[in-house]
Formats: structure tokens, C-alpha cells, sequence
């Protein structure tokens, strides 16, 4: 079965950007940007929702760095309010339920599948325990005051089992787990 892996990159205290903030709070570096440029998970096709393709694609037509490697990858978009050809090369629109074609797709011999961003689509197949692997990347910095996107808002209860952890540039984070959804809190014995 096709592994589904959950990428995310977080400010310490949980958000995915910040307002008035660069990329990566401006904090990529030279280690991180050549973990990304050695395209990790190649072979995964990227999974994401509309908004995220939005900002993803323009950020790639800008140029901005680390994105270029994604041209070449297979991604697909779910989305009803986008419409047929997009522009990004290698991308398919989805236009139905994404819970129940991620299933399809970890049903068949699909690709492993990694999300980017896309909050809402993250949670969703977190909750419907189609996720394998949950990957962040934790850039040292608190935003409080100007941070947007909660990452884990309306989230379920999850363990996390880490099975592997990285430093890069002596200051950036990156931690993977195996999430386990729960009911609610554990009970201790």
C-alpha cells in the first residue's frame, strides 16, 4: 500500500506563515535548501488543495528558491473551484472528494503520496487515518502577534511516535512520527 507522508513547515508555536514574514521566516539555509534540492521523496506525488496551488505555483513562477524542483513532479490539485488545464506542469485537477480518492489511490498501485501545505486537506486525511508518516519542520521562531494559518487547529487527538529527527543549519528542526488518531485523551494504567 502507497505511503501517505504529511509535510509541514511550522513556526515554533504552530503557524504556517506569518504576515509580513518571508519564506521560511527568511531563515532557509544552505543545508536545508540542498535537503530540498535532493528532492527527498522524488518519487512522491504531491497532494494539495486549491489554495495552496495558488500560492505554490506562483511562488514557483516567481522563482522563488527551492520551488523549482516541484515543477517536475507529479502533484495533484483537489478542487472544485479550479478549473481544467493547469498551468503548473505535471499536475492533475481532482474535482471530487479527496478523502475517498486518497483511498482509491492507497488501494491501488499507486505512487506514495506527500501532502504540501494545504491545511484542511491535511486534517482531513489524518482524520479519516489514511495518513502514514507526519513530517515538520520547526524554523526557530515565535509569532504570535503576526502569525497566520494555525497548522493544528480542529485537529483530532494524536500520538506521534518519532521515527527519526534532523538539524539543519544548526537551527532548524525536522522531526517525522507515525500518528496514531485517538479518541481522546490516553487513560493512564
Amino acid at each position: 500500500m502507497p505511503e501517505l507522508l504529511i509535510d509541514f513547515i511550522t513556526s515554533l508555536d504552530g503557524y504556517g506563515a506569518a504576515e509580513g514574514w518571508h519564506g521560511w521566516w527568511g531563515l532557509e539555509g544552505p543545508e536545508y535548501l540542498a535537503w530540498l534540492g535532493a528532492q527527498p521523496e522524488a518519487g512522491y506525488t504531491m497532494l494539495m488543495g486549491a489554495n495552496t496551488y495558488r500560492l505554490m505555483s506562483g511562488l514557483a513562477g516567481d522563482g522563488e528558491p527551492g520551488t523549482d524542483a516541484l515543477a517536475g513532479l507529479s502533484k495533484i490539485v483537489f478542487s472544485t473551484t479550479l478549473e481544467a488545464p493547469l498551468s503548473w506542469p505535471n499536475t492533475r485537477l481532482v474535482d471530487r472528494d479527496a478523502v475517498e480518492a486518497v483511498r482509491e489511490l492507497k488501494e491501488s498501485d499507486a505512487a506514495p503520496m506527500r501532502t504540501i501545505g494545504s491545511l484542511t486537506l491535511c486534517r482531513s486525511l489524518l482524520n479519516a487515518g489514511l495518513v502514514d508518516r507526519f513530517r515538520v519542520v520547526v524554523f526557530p521562531v515565535i509569532t504570535g502577534a503576526s502569525g497566520r494559518e494555525r497548522i493544528y487547529d480542529g485537529y483530532p487527538d494524536v500520538s506521534l511516535e518519532m521515527i527519526s529527527s534532523e538539524t539543519f543549519d544548526g537551527r532548524l528542526q525536522l522531526v517525522e512520527y507515525r500518528p496514531t488518531v485517538l479518541d481522546g485523551p490516553p487513560v493512564r494504567s
